[in-house]
C-alpha cells in the first residue's frame, strides 16, 4: 500500500505539474496578444527584435526551405496526378493535390521547420536567461520583460509562419499548374475556376487561422517553457527537450483539430 500511494502521489504531482504549465502557456499567450495588438506597444526597440526575429526564423531559411518544399510539392502532386490518371480521375487530380498540399501538409511542414530551426533557440535562449537571473534583473530595473523581449518574439514567429506558408502555397500552385497543364496559358481559366472550387472564403479563414495557431504554438511555448525553467544549469537542456515535445504534442493538436472541423 506505501507503494501504491507513493506511486500515485508521484503521478498525481507530475499531472498537476503538466496542468500547471499549460496554464501559464495559455496565460502566457493571451497577455502577448493583447499586447501585440495595442499599437502603442510598438517602439524602435520592439520593432528591431521584430525584424531579427523574422530574420533568423525566415529569412536565413527561405533557400533551403523553399528548395525542400518544392520538392515535396513536386513529388506529391506527381503521385496524386499519376494515381488520379490510373483510375480514370484525372479531373479531380488538380484539386485533390491542392487540398492535400496547401490546406493540410505544407502549414504543418513549415510550422515543424521553424520550430526545429527557431524554437528550440528560442527555448535556449530564455531558460539560460532565466537561470542567469537575466530575467529577473531587468524586472527589477522596471523593464518591460513581456513588452520588449517576448512579445516581440511572438510576434516575428507568427509573421515567419504566415509569410513561409504563404510563399510555399503559391509555389505549390505554380508546380500544380505546371504538373496538370504544362506551359500552356490558355488553361488559366480553367485553373483559376479550380482553385476558387478549393479556396473559398470560409476554407481562407481556415487557414489563416491555422496558421496563426501555429505562429502562437511555435514561439510561445519555448518562450514559456524556459520562463518555468529552475536556476539550474543542468535543467537547460531538459527544458528544450521537454518545450519541443510540448511544442509537437500542440502542433499535432492544432492540426487533428482541424481536420476534426474540416471533415467531420
Amino acid at each position: 500500500m506505501p507503494l501504491i500511494s507513493n506511486i500515485l502521489s508521484r503521478r498525481g504531482a507530475a499531472l498537476l505539474g503538466t496542468w500547471r504549465i499549460w496554464r501559464d502557456t495559455l496565460l502566457f499567450a493571451a497577455r502577448a496578444v493583447l499586447i501585440a495588438a495595442s499599437p502603442s506597444a510598438y517602439n524602435s526597440a520592439t520593432r528591431t527584435v521584430v525584424m531579427k526575429q523574422i530574420y533568423f526564423t525566415a529569412w536565413q531559411i527561405l533557400p533551403g526551405f523553399t528548395l525542400f518544399a518544392a520538392l515535396l510539392s513536386f513529388v506529391l502532386i506527381q503521385i496524386v496526378v499519376s494515381t488520379a490518371a490510373d483510375f480514370g480521375l484525372s479531373d479531380y487530380a488538380l484539386e485533390v493535390s491542392m487540398r492535400i498540399l496547401v490546406l493540410e501538409v505544407l502549414p504543418l511542414i513549415t510550422a515543424l521547420f521553424i520550430a526545429l530551426r527557431s524554437s528550440s533557440a528560442i527555448n535556449t535562449e530564455v531558460a539560460l536567461m532565466k537561470i542567469n537571473g537575466e530575467i529577473e534583473a531587468l524586472e527589477s530595473a522596471c523593464v518591460d520583460t513581456m513588452r520588449l523581449e517576448f512579445m516581440p518574439r511572438v510576434v516575428g514567429g507568427m509573421i515567419s509562419v504566415l509569410a513561409l506558408t504563404a510563399f510555399t502555397s503559391v509555389l505549390a500552385l505554380i508546380l500544380a499548374y505546371l504538373a496538370v497543364y504544362g506551359w500552356q496559358t490558355w488553361s488559366l481559366p480553367d485553373f483559376s475556376r479550380v482553385m476558387g472550387k478549393v479556396f473559398d472564403n470560409s476554407v481562407l479563414i481556415g487557414i489563416l487561422l491555422k496558421s496563426i495557431a501555429f505562429g502562437l504554438a511555435v514561439t510561445v511555448i519555448p518562450v514559456a517553457e524556459g520562463m518555468a525553467t529552475p536556476r539550474k544549469l543542468f535543467m537547460a537542456p531538459i527544458s528544450v527537450l521537454r518545450g519541443m515535445v510540448r511544442l509537437f504534442f500542440a502542433l499535432m493538436l492544432i492540426e487533428v483539430a482541424s481536420l476534426a472541423f474540416k471533415y467531420i
